[in-house]
């Protein structure tokens, strides 16, 4: 989970960063909501922590203008303020929820991964893509029922195609996602988490799940999607011409969508 850390107060920031990273959260922090605006333009983020009084504007002006520039990251606000009040404009203007301080870390490490599945069109902290799935909370990977040891970064891989099923997403964005401008080694590195995460799917019987989409980059999909329909010319020649075309015209389209999603 990619986070951007809004927060002005250091003891706080280091405090929640500590959390976050602990359980598998990859934080950029920051402290003024000008650099956060800069932020979310550029990069995708799956949550944004944001603080009600910041430096330079208040967070209630940060959400306002992500909404109007249509960035729908969603956005948690942190604040000592208590008043309902302060509550209702932060759920007015755009933000997804308001945590008081001082708050519970577990608390709120639950909140985020709730607000980021449903905000993924997920309900459930269990997600399934064909014979994987994927436990948001214990961060465990099954296969048919049999547990997939993974690393950490393999995981991380996993989840973000998960949680994104059907995009298609750049060697660049797992870099950002992985290391968050932190440290990046070489793009190709990318090439080689997905073939050791390929081969270890692939030996617990989920070997097509991940999709290449060339000069492009990586996606998750369907097993049952990713299967080509497999023509017999001899039936062809031997069926009517109308049966025929008709299975033609059925089984070009799926064609066409598995070579463009084909595996490396």
């Amino acid at each position: 989970m990619r986070v951007l850390l809004v927060q002005n107060e250091l003891a706080t920031a280091r405090s929640v960063m500590q959390v976050l990273k602990a359980n598998g959260g990859i934080v950029d922090h920051i402290e003024t909501g000008e650099e956060a605006l800069e932020l979310v333009r550029h990069y995708d983020y799956d949550i944004v922590l944001l603080d009600l009084m910041l430096p330079d504007m208040d967070g209630y002006e940060v959400v306002r203008r992500m909404r109007s520039n249509r960035i729908e990251a969603p956005v948690i606000m942190l604040s000592g303020v208590t008043q309902p009040q302060a509550k209702v404009k932060a759920f007015s203007v755009g933000a997804d929820d308001f945590i008081t301080k001082p708050f519970d870390s577990t608390e709120l490490v639950a909140r985020m991964k709730a607000i980021v599945r449903r905000s993924k069109g997920y309900s459930q902290p269990t997600l399934r893509v064909g014979s994987v799935q994927l436990n948001l909370e214990s961060r465990e990977v099954m296969v048919s029922g049999e547990p997939v040891h993974l690393t950490g970064k393999e995981y991380a891989m996993l989840e973000l195609m998960v949680l994104r099923k059907g995009t298609v997403l750049t060697k660049e964005a797992f870099l950002n996602h992985l290391y968050g401008g932190m440290d990046e080694p070489e793009v190709k590195i990318i090439d080689v988490f997905i073939c050791k995460l390929r081969k270890k799917l692939a030996q617990a019987g989920a070997g097509e799940i991940i999709g290449t989409v060339w000069g492009r980059g990586y996606t998750v999909r369907d097993q049952a999607k990713a299967a080509v329909p497999k023509i017999a010319l001899s039936h062809l020649l031997t069926s009517a011409p109308s049966e025929a075309m008709g299975i033609l015209l059925h089984a070009v389209p799926a064609m066409s969508a598995a070579a463009q999603l084909g595996a490396a």
